[in-house]
């Protein structure tokens, strides 16, 4: 069975669920964990289709208890699935509107879709965490193997673009990789530059 919805937390009452859209995406970054295993913390994060429904979410959605959080964050980017994401925000924002809801985004969304989304998700998305992974298009395109053209510049807009349209954002990197890591005094210069937090993620080999 897709596994759609998981905590990683050994509780159950979790205080994050997260939600597994996608097994695409536009980058293949050297220290992503879906090269390395098929799981996070014993959940199968590979999907066997990708022809579920938001009713097929909220069914497992509906098998935790209401979380104070929710992050789209899987295998892949779910910002690819972008009417699935819209849909599955607005059932939470409307059912449960206390709920905080974030995105793990790779910031190649308008690019994907040829246009600014971040009007379609005001008052859905309370916050965007955007894997920056480099203080220059040289050192991203070596970690993040974008599939895009300009995919640095790309990423630079996204954040740029969300923080001056109100988004919380938070520009992050994966540090401790042993194939090499970004330079984080300036990926730092760099996120704060586009009006956006920073955050220096330690690489985990079981990912959380």
């Amino acid at each position: 069975m897709n596994t759609l919805v998981y905590s990683i937390e050994q509780t159950e009452n979790p205080e994050t669920l997260y939600i597994n859209l996608t097994n695409s995406c536009t980058n293949n970054c050297i220290f992503c964990l879906r090269t390395q295993k098929d799981d996070v913390c014993g959940k199968e994060m590979w999907l066997e289709n990708e022809n579920f429904s938001l009713d097929d979410i909220i069914e497992q959605f509906k098998q935790f208890s209401v979380p104070k959080s929710v992050c789209f964050c899987g295998y892949g980017e779910p910002m690819l699935r972008l009417e699935l994401l819209k849909a599955f925000a607005k059932y939470l924002k409307e059912k449960y509107p206390g709920i905080f809801i974030r995105v793990n985004t790779n910031g190649h969304a308008n690019a994907i879709h040829k246009r600014n989304v971040l009007p379609e998700l005001k008052g859905l998305v309370d916050e965007f965490s955007v894997s920056l992974n480099g203080s220059d298009e040289e050192e991203y395109n070596r970690l993040s193997k974008p599939r895009i053209s300009n995919a640095y510049d790309e990423v630079k807009k996204f954040i740029k673009t969300a923080a001056d349209e109100g988004f919380s954002v938070v520009a992050t990197i994966v540090t401790d990789f042993i194939s090499g890591v970004p330079d984080k005094e300036k990926c730092k210069e760099v996120a704060v530059s586009l009006g956006a937090k920073f955050r220096a993620r330690e690489f985990i080999p079981n990912g959380y």
